[in-house]
């Protein structure tokens, strides 16, 4: 029977085989969908939150009855609607166009102040005058001779502002009265005193002229032209012309800057080393340079690689020289504005002239020799910034390099000369020039406290060394000084500043004939160094009108500025000032 079931499958098995390998012809069919696929999901079993326990041993819930006890209670509160946060609204500034101050004081010392500035027409023309006189009459107990002084100045200035240029030019008039008052002690008798006439006169009248230009090569442009002379029959002309051209090149710009100096004038009597006036002295110098520079400006750093071209001419001598001077400067933000890196070295032919060397000694006599000087380099390297917002700093080093700089110490006494002058009597200064080689540092500092409190102090040091192995005549090492000014109320305010002078060394000689003049019997005297403390204080009774008061030497020093030269003690000056429309 098992043999029989086998044979069957077997013989089953073999025609299905037979009839797979049969081949047909599948076709294509399509497919429609009736219902899109949309699937869902169960809703998924949730805990309950307090599941009920069949046990024993839980503690049942006590159940709370709460009891509420209202007060009715009495409100006046009413919110008010809310507004937007006012302002303080201030009024804008008063300003005039014009003031005037004057104001007297001991030693008859007076202050006239002026001046005012005009709009002409629609564009911003401006015409502004301003005139200011100082001048003292009194005398001081150390000299027998007169010690006023006047000075007087009036400037008239036009200047024109457009889209594409500015210019303005101006001229200016201005009269100085001093005296050789700055005699020796006990060396002259009271007939020779008697017979000094120590009075000086200056002298000056000049024009300028400038012109700005907007998006253009030419960049600026001025000129001066001076006259100045003395009541010792002494005058002198000066001609300055300066030019600036700013050419792009690539991204980078190359600035030429040009300079014509002319300066001329003669003196009528001859220098005091001589113990004979035999003629008077003459003097004329012409320069002309071009300074040509390369400006690299990048994030950080701003370079300026130049020189300093300079022709100078002796007009009297018909000598010429030329001078090449290196204009390399550079800085270098190190912190943004907190570190500033700053170095540079730079010279130029400095062309001297009767009229500077009266601004920075009026004491010295009608007889100088006139040169310009060569100021080979000055090498300098600094810091400066801001430490806080309202505290800024800076430092500097320099060396600088300088042949004939000039050094002002007392003429001899030279009293044989014929021409009888004010100046002969060792009471006025003659021009030593020098090579000098100084070595300098300087810190500055200056704090702004807050908008009605600021101050600031300086302080500077020098090491001098001259060719001659003379003292830097009347040059001190150490010089210092600070400021100060308080609004103290809208009404009131006032400030301060302070001055400190270090020793110097001067030389007293007295001339001999037929002798050179660096064998005259002569002394190196020394003047002490000096403070000079100054304040002022001041009421505003309304917009326009004010009172001040101005105080000098504090301290009641009776110093030198100048050997001999002792200035006026303690000096009080009070005057008033008013603001008007013009």
């Amino acid at each position: 029977m098992q043999k029989t079931i086998l044979s069957t499958i077997l013989c089953l098995v073999v025609l299905g085989s037979v009839k797979a390998q049969e081949t047909d012809t599948i076709g294509t069919e399509t497919v429609t969908v009736v219902k899109p696929y949309s699937p869902t999901v169960s809703d998924a079993f949730k805990i309950k939150v307090a599941p009920i326990l069949n046990d024993s041993i839980v503690l049942q819930k006590k159940k709370i009855t709460y009891n509420i006890f209202s007060v009715p209670v009495a409100s006046t509160f009413t919110p008010a609607k809310a507004k937007a946060a006012k302002v303080e609204k201030l009024p804008p500034p008063i300003l005039y166009n014009s003031y005037a101050s004057v104001g007297l004081g001991n030693f008859n010392n007076a202050l006239v102040e002026f001046y005012t500035s005009s709009k002409l027409g629609r564009d911003e023309d401006l015409l502004d005058v301003g005139l200011n006189h100082h001048s003292s009459r009194g005398d001081i107990e150390s000299t027998p001779l007169e010690t006023d002084f006047y000075n007087t100045k009036l400037d008239v200035s036009y200047a024109k502002k457009d889209r594409d240029y500015n210019w303005g030019a101006s001229v200016g008039l201005q009269h100085q009265l001093y005296n050789w008052y700055g005699l020796e002690s006990g060396v002259f008798t009271q007939a020779q005193i008697d017979g000094i006439d120590e009075q000086q006169n200056y002298f000056n009248a000049e024009a300028k002229a400038n012109l700005t230009v907007e998006d253009s090569f030419f960049k600026h442009g001025d000129i001066l032209l001076r006259r100045f002379w003395d009541s010792s029959e002494s005058g002198e002309n000066r001609v300055v012309l300066n030019t600036e051209i700013e050419l792009p090149i690539t991204d980078e710009l190359v600035n030429f800057k040009t300079k014509v100096d002319y300066v001329s004038g003669s003196f009528e009597n001859d220098d005091l080393n001589n113990t004979v006036n035999e003629t008077g002295i003459d003097y004329g110098h012409f320069q002309v340079g071009i300074n040509p520079s390369f400006v690299v400006l990048r994030d950080e750093l701003t370079l300026n690689l130049g020189a300093n071209l300079v022709y100078g001419m002796d007009i009297e001598d018909s000598s010429g020289s030329f001078y090449i001077y290196p204009t390399v400067t550079a800085s270098y933000r190190v912190m943004d504005e907190q570190v500033i890196a700053y170095a540079g070295i730079v010279g130029d032919l400095k062309q001297n002239s009767y009229h500077d060397f009266v601004n920075d000694n009026p004491f010295v006599s009608p007889t100088l020799f006139i040169q310009p000087t060569d100021q080979q380099y000055e090498g300098y390297l600094g810091l400066r910034g801001q430490l806080f917002s309202n505290v800024g700093y800076n430092i500097k080093g320099s060396y600088l390099a300088e042949n004939r700089r000039p050094l002002f110490f007392l003429n001899p006494q030279n009293v044989g000369r014929t021409d009888a002058q004010g100046y002969n009597f060792g009471n006025s200064f003659q021009v030593f020039y020098d090579d000098l080689r100084t070595f300098g540092v300087f810190a500055e500092l200056n704090v702004d406290v807050n908008r009605k409190f600021s101050f600031g102090l300086n302080a500077e040091y020098y090491n001098y060394n001259t060719e001659t192995d003379n003292p830097a005549w009347n040059l001190p090492e150490v010089k210092g000084s600070l400021f100060m000014d308080y609004q103290i109320t809208e009404q009131w305010f006032a400030g301060a500043n302070l001055f400190f002078v270090g020793e110097r060394e001067d030389l007293v000689s007295v001339a001999q004939a037929n002798t050179p003049p660096n064998l005259f019997p002569s002394e190196i005297v020394t003047l002490e160094s000096f403070f000079d403390v100054n304040a002022h204080i001041g009421y505003r009774f309304n917009k326009q009108l004010s009172a001040f008061a101005k105080f000098n030497n504090l301290a009641n020093n009776s110093y030198e500025q100048w050997h001999n030269f002792r200035v006026q003690s303690f000096q009080a000056l009070a005057g008033v000032s008013y603001k008007f429309d013009l």
